[in-house]
């Protein structure tokens, strides 16, 4: 990351959006008595868009030696925090050599006003070569012979850790305490301090805080198996949570990985495209994410998306790499310097400025040029252009599907309107060979019985189902709308379902809201019988289950109804009636009828009042019990514990979470609440001694908190088990049942479409009183009777391909078969969400 020319040292650093160069400059013989010494000069440089290059600012220099015979050169240079007056300011650590192997170490600091002071010197028998860092204090650390070495201002002298470790990296953690810290293991054993941790084996990985000497445990940060290969760390963030740290770090390895921890853990890894990496830095690109500025030994660069973890692009040839906000623009960029054959008259002449996000600006080369696509890139955008490719085969696949969909409904369609045309013309529609051959028999040729054929076509008239109470209520930002029926209502709870309409105006049709609606049965109090005889079992259960009524809710988004202040919602009620005889075979009505609207206004509070107090027993409490089983999620598990008693559970529900149970249904636990998204209800049921089914209606993250600790508190031998809503396969068998009464409706009733036109044929022929006796082929007028026989056949056979029915009949029968596909449709979507729901 340098550039060395004869007698001139030079180091580059970008500070605050700028460039700074430090150059170390030796006496030269041709300078004669005008310059003696060592000096250390620094210039300043400033990007400039519209020319797309660095102008030089102001600069400074200071002499380091005024003797010629010692040797500067220029060891580290870096930015670090001053801790005495918190400034943030660039340092220079210098090394002068001087006889008898005694090296002459000095820390310069550059200060505001842009002069070289000195902070710290030092002397140490040998040269600096490995790992020399400078952080905060400032702080120089180095490791020699497998001791890590420290000196500041703060500590007066060199001193080293009293581990020896085989070092792995040096760094400092964001904390207000105990920053900068040192990782390695230890491969041997030794007087340990007080606070060293004991780890089994022969070596164990450890952590070193430099301030106060303490030691922790590193495979918080660094697992141990990492710890060998692991050549650069970058700290991403830090915090002590109840003395425990915690950290997310990324290290780059010897095995070409750039490894992502959490607290010790790996949770990514990237191959990397270079050996010996050397340094990472993060760039910061804003909207774009965060980027892994990777350099390499051999002036290799490797950037890597941190969101992804993917490799975004490599360049080579890089004598330095810097991370600033180079153009002012609030967000990193990255600044590559690339070499030359030559000493260059600018240090900064070849440079690309990029953060591979659309900014880019380059001198002295195109921005491709130096940069290579890695081989994880490369085989990244080959399985990108198969996946596109493969994608692409299947929407062609897709798109002539449909387009072969389409001409045969277009064919279909022309073949339709033809042969309207031709029964309203008088015409008869002949189909040609290739049609006939196609078409595939609906119904069978035995006869239906006349009577069954004219119970179907009788359709009951059936009241309305009379509607006792409606209300609304606003939970969060959900609205429930709720009805509740009477008992003389002949409907069931699978056959109902509520939809809220919106009013768009005087001359506008309401428009439909996308609600989900259920419907559920529950008891209602009834008053004590006058009698002052008890009364029959079988009478009790008369009445008993007369005072169970159906209650119908549907619950919608609020947030789209309250664009305005006030909006009212009428609210209709669908409904399907079903004959009450299993022998008739009459189709299921579908009816609609409208049983009010509300009024939803932001300025009214409709929240339930049973979240507050549940010792309500008003029907207020009652509907908004059913508004939370609207609005919740219901789960259903079985608990079954083969080994012994099943425990208390409802015990324990209403100790642990607490409970409360409501007054106006006991068998519901309700959770005490911090808010209505956090409310919870239980119901618990003891099947056996051994067995009990509980019921919780709340959000799916609060199931899962309860879900662990149901689970600490059950012994082991217990099991949980999720049971299908609605009661084990129900809903397949209702599906199934669904689908063959389709296919029974449709064969029957064109059945009796065509069989009807057939039977009133055959009547024709007994009403005319003519015999006709069979023929015999052995004559020549057997042979003709025979032929004409054949030719009534043939007619018939192609009344019955083209039958002329009668429109209401048809009608009739389009109806019914509409009916019964949609109770399919229905019973299919409730078996696709119970199988969701397991």
């Amino acid at each position: 990351m340098t550039h060395d020319s004869p007698n001139q040292h030079t180091k580059l650093l970008s500070f605050h959006g700028d460039i700074l160069i430090f150059q170390c400059k030796l006496p030269n013989p041709r300078d004669g008595e005008s310059r003696r010494g060592s000096e250390l000069a620094f210039s300043r440089l400033t990007f400039q868009r519209d020319g797309c290059t660095f102008l030089k600012g102001n600069g400074g220099m200071a002499v380091i030696n005024r003797k010629s015979s010692s040797d500067v050169d220029i060891v580290a240079c870096t930015f670090a925090l001053h801790v005495k007056n918190r400034v943030t300011s660039p340092c220079i650590l210098l090394i002068q050599s001087k006889k008898g192997d005694v090296f002459k170490y000095s820390l310069l600091t550059l200060s505001s006003s842009n002069k070289l002071e000195p902070h710290i010197e030092f002397k140490l028998p040998y040269r600096m070569k490995d790992n020399v860092t400078i952080l905060q204090g400032p702080t120089v650390l180095w490791s020699h012979a497998g001791i890590v070495f420290y000196t500041s201002l703060q500590a007066g002298e060199v001193r080293q850790i009293p581990i020896k470790l085989s070092l792995n990296c040096i760094g400092e953690f964001p904390l207000n305490k105990r920053k900068i810290f040192i990782l390695g293991y230890q491969t041997q054993s030794k007087e340990c301090l007080k606070h060293q941790l004991d780890a089994p084996g022969g070596s164990k990985t450890m952590g070193y805080f430099v301030e106060d000497g303490q030691v922790f445990n590193a495979d918080l940060i660094l697992p141990h198996a990492y710890s060998s290969i692991t050549q650069c760390v970058f700290v991403i963030s830090a915090e002590e949570v109840n003395s425990v740290l915690k950290s997310t770090v990324v290290a780059a390895t010897s095995k070409k990985q750039l490894v992502y921890f959490e607290n010790g853990i790996p949770r990514e890894v990237c191959l990397l495209p270079f050996e010996e990496p050397q340094h990472i830095q993060m760039v910061n690109t804003g909207r774009n994410g965060c980027l892994f500025a990777i350099y390499f030994n051999d002036g290799h660069v490797c950037a890597v998306w941190k969101d992804t973890f993917q490799v975004a692009s490599c360049w080579s040839d890089v004598s330095s790499l810097h991370v600033d906000d180079f153009l002012g623009c609030g967000t990193d960029q990255m600044l590559l310097v690339f070499g030359s054959q030559s000493p260059p008259v600018d240090p900064v002449d070849l440079f690309l400025i990029t953060d591979l996000s659309g900014t880019t600006y380059s001198h002295g080369q195109e921005s491709s040029e130096g940069q290579q696509a890695s081989d994880t890139a490369q085989e990244n955008y080959l399985l990108t252009v198969q996946a596109l490719q493969s994608r692409l085969q299947s929407g062609l696949t897709m798109l002539q599907d449909l387009q072969r969909d389409v001409r045969v409904k277009e064919r279909v369609l022309r073949q339709s309107v033809q042969a309207l045309t031709d029964l309203v013309s008088g015409r008869e529609h002949i189909l040609t060979q290739t049609e006939q051959e196609s078409l595939v028999s609906l119904w069978d040729d035995e006869p239906e019985d006349e009577a069954m054929h004219e119970k179907r076509q009788v359709m009951p008239v059936v009241p309305p189902p009379l509607v006792d109470k409606l209300w609304h209520r606003v939970i969060e930002d959900r609205l429930i709308v709720g009805v509740i029926l009477s008992t003389e209502s002949a409907i069931s709870a699978e056959s109902v379902t509520l939809s809220i309409l919106r009013e768009r105006g005087q001359s506008q049709t309401p428009a439909v809201i996308q609600t989900h609606s259920q419907a559920s049965w529950f008891p209602t109090p009834s008053p004590p019988s006058p009698c002052a005889h008890p009364e029959p079992v079988a009478k009790r259960s008369r009445r008993a289950g007369a005072r169970h009524r159906l209650a119908v809710t549907a619950v919608t988004d609020l947030t789209p109804l309250l664009n305005s202040g006030s909006v009212k919602c009428p609210i209709m009620l669908h409904y399907v009636h079903r004959p009450g005889s299993s022998a008739s075979v009459t189709a299921p009505t579908p009816t609609v009828v409208q049983c009010g609207q509300v009024q939803v206004d932001i300025q009214v509070k409709h929240h339930p009042q049973l979240m507050t107090n549940s010792q309500l027993t008003t029907d207020e409490a009652r509907e908004d019990l059913l508004s939370l089983l609207a609005v919740l999620d219901a789960w259903t598990f079985l608990i079954h514990s083969p080994d012994h008693t099943l425990c208390d559970v409802a015990g324990w529900i209403q100790t642990s979470m607490p409970c409360e149970r409501l007054e106006i249904s006991p068998h519901y636990l309700l959770a005490n609440p911090a808010g209505p998204s956090a409310v919870m209800l239980f119901h618990w049921q003891h099947k056996t001694p051994f067995q009990g089914e509980l019921s919780v209606h709340c959000s799916q993250f609060k199931v899962l908190q309860f879900l662990d600790s149901l689970f600490g508190f059950l012994p082991a031998s217990c099991s949980i088990l999720p049971l299908r809503q609605g009661g084990g396969d129900g809903t397949a068998a209702r599906l199934a049942h669904s689908l063959e009464k389709e296919v029974l409706s449709l064969k029957q009733g064109v059945s009796s479409l065509l069989h009807g036109e057939e039977e009133e044929m055959e009547e024709g022929k007994k009403s005319s009183g003519v015999k006709m006796k069979p023929p015999d082929p052995g004559s020549a007028e057997g042979l003709q009777r025979c032929r004409e026989e054949w030719q009534r056949d043939r007619e018939r056979s192609r009344r019955l391909l083209s039958p002329l029915v009668g429109v209401e009949r048809y009608r009739r029968l389009t109806q019914s078969l509409t009916q019964v596909q949609l109770e399919g449709d229905v019973a299919a979507l409730l078996e696709t969400q119970t199988q969701t729901l397991i």
